[in-house]
């Protein structure tokens, strides 16, 4: 049997993720507040709901991918929401990035309506969402995992199940504490060749295949040096990850020294007017703090 798929969400990463869906032979149900990107993927064959309940009436696996922990709690539990639509049988997914424990208990609450959920958050951006090559950190029970596979490996490709309820989140939080960390330490870099007199493109090159390699030398210089800042992963929601990291960490009693200075970096930007920018523009900080700009082709 083929599954029907319902996906609620459709912003810069949920739009893609769906259409890649939809490319997988998937007849997909598709909500979101906004109608453009619902109108957008109608034309190309999915089908129009208005409501979250009224997707999950209708499918067999329903995902979201929303901006935090209570519109989650909302689409999944509130008026009209994914509960009121539940069916023996339902899968839930959710792709959003919120704190574990949200998505523990929005589980536990499910679970009573019959519907297994899955904590799926994605790592790899608008790039990853829109090629199919996204980094998927799953919680949940293994039989709903194994039945979803075949729709994760439509939208990802380094697929993994953590474990439990929950456990995707924690993931992410892990995911969240290295993806600072190396925009951060990305910054800083390039700010001081340039700085110091050295060009940053050749000490990225010189660089990246040694010990200092990672997925944001890969990736991001080429755009800071082209004078793109433009999302990717905008930085609020970078800063709002950081925060269910710190909130998660003190939860259970964790010391994160260097994520907290990146949390503190991460929230200047949005002081600064930088919060729909990409979570690599922190060089934006850094710069400012050194007296330079780095020079773009």
């Amino acid at each position: 049997m083929t599954l029907k798929i319902g996906y609620i969400g459709l912003g810069l990463m949920g739009k893609p993720m769906a259409r890649n869906i939809m490319k997988a032979g998937y007849e997909v149900v598709v909500h979101n507040r906004s109608r453009q990107s619902v109108e957008e993927l109608v034309k190309g064959g999915a089908q129009p709901a208005s409501s979250p309940a009224e997707v999950a009436s209708q499918v067999d696996v329903v995902f979201t991918n929303l901006p935090d922990s209570p519109d989650v709690e909302l689409v999944a539990l509130g008026e009209n929401g994914i509960v009121e639509g539940a069916h023996p049988g339902l899968i839930y997914v959710d792709n959003s990035t919120i704190k574990p424990a949200t998505a523990r208990m929005v589980g536990k609450k499910l679970a009573d309506k019959g519907v297994s959920m899955l904590d799926a958050p994605v790592s790899g951006g608008d790039i990853g969402a829109i090629n199919g090559t996204l980094t998927i950190m799953v919680g949940g029970s293994e039989a709903a995992f194994n039945k979803v596979m075949p729709i994760f490996e439509a939208i990802g490709k380094t697929i993994t199940h953590v474990g439990a309820l929950g456990d995707g989140q924690i993931a992410k939080a892990a995911n969240q504490i290295m993806v600072a960390a190396q925009m951060v330490a990305m910054g800083e870099l390039l700010v001081m060749a340039q700085k110091a007199g050295a060009d940053p493109q050749k000490v990225v090159q010189a660089i990246r295949g040694g010990a200092a390699g990672c997925w944001a030398l890969d990736n991001k210089p080429q755009r800071l040096f082209e004078g793109n800042r433009n999302p990717g992963f905008k930085v609020y929601m970078q800063a709002k990850d950081l925060g269910i990291v710190m909130d998660t960490a003190k939860e259970y009693g964790v010391s994160l020294p260097t994520t907290g200075v990146n949390t503190q970096l991460f929230n200047a930007m949005l002081e600064m007017g930088m919060r729909e920018l990409d979570n690599s523009a922190v060089i934006g900080v850094i710069e400012k703090l050194s007296g330079t700009t780095l020079n773009s082709e």
